[in-house]
């Protein structure tokens, strides 16, 4: 099972923040990414189809506690090859719970994901991802999120909880 500490915080401008965290990545230059995520209906942790394009996606089910700091995330990915159809199976038998349209600059420090996140609907958003290797404990992952916090000069009043969705639907903070 893979598992990652989460965390993520609302910023003024992804641009403005791009160069602090470009600085802390091991490749300067960011991967832009257009991601089209689809929410279904689960009663056991969330499930999401990323679309990346007409024939490029990812069913993704994972489990995260919905509150502000770093958090525990277990995951499965399963790509496709058929992301619209798919999209329509899920929601003719689960229904939909939301969708979530972004551009996201991904830059890697390490074995962290930094997300600078362009939200439609939301605005600017910094997510972490700090991947955990087997023998990593959860609380080495989140020393690695408030270390890179410090870095980026996120404060605490910047957190929030949730997931986009969460957020588009006024659900979180």
């Amino acid at each position: 099972m893979a598992r990652n500490i989460e965390i993520k915080a609302r910023i003024t401008d992804v641009q403005a923040l791009l160069p602090v965290a470009a600085a802390l990545a091991d490749a300067p230059e960011p991967v832009l990414i257009h991601q089209d995520d689809s929410f279904f209906a689960c009663a056991n942790g969330r499930l999401k189809l990323r679309q990346f394009d007409d024939s490029r996606g990812e069913l993704i089910h994972y489990h995260r506690a919905d509150a502000q700091g770093p958090k525990l995330s277990d995951y499965v990915i399963v790509p496709t090859d058929q992301p619209a159809a798919l999209r329509e199976a899920l929601q003719r038998a689960w229904g939909s719970a939301g969708r979530v349209i972004k551009r996201r600059w991904l830059l890697m420090a390490g074995a962290t994901r930094i997300h600078l996140d362009e939200v439609q609907g939301l605005g600017h958003f910094l997510e972490l991802e700090v991947v955990l290797r087997d023998d990593q404990t959860e609380a080495e992952g989140q020393a690695i999120a408030q270390q890179l916090l410090r870095q980026l000069g996120i404060g605490p009043q910047q957190l929030v909880s949730g997931a986009y969705v969460d957020l588009l639907q006024g659900r979180a903070a």
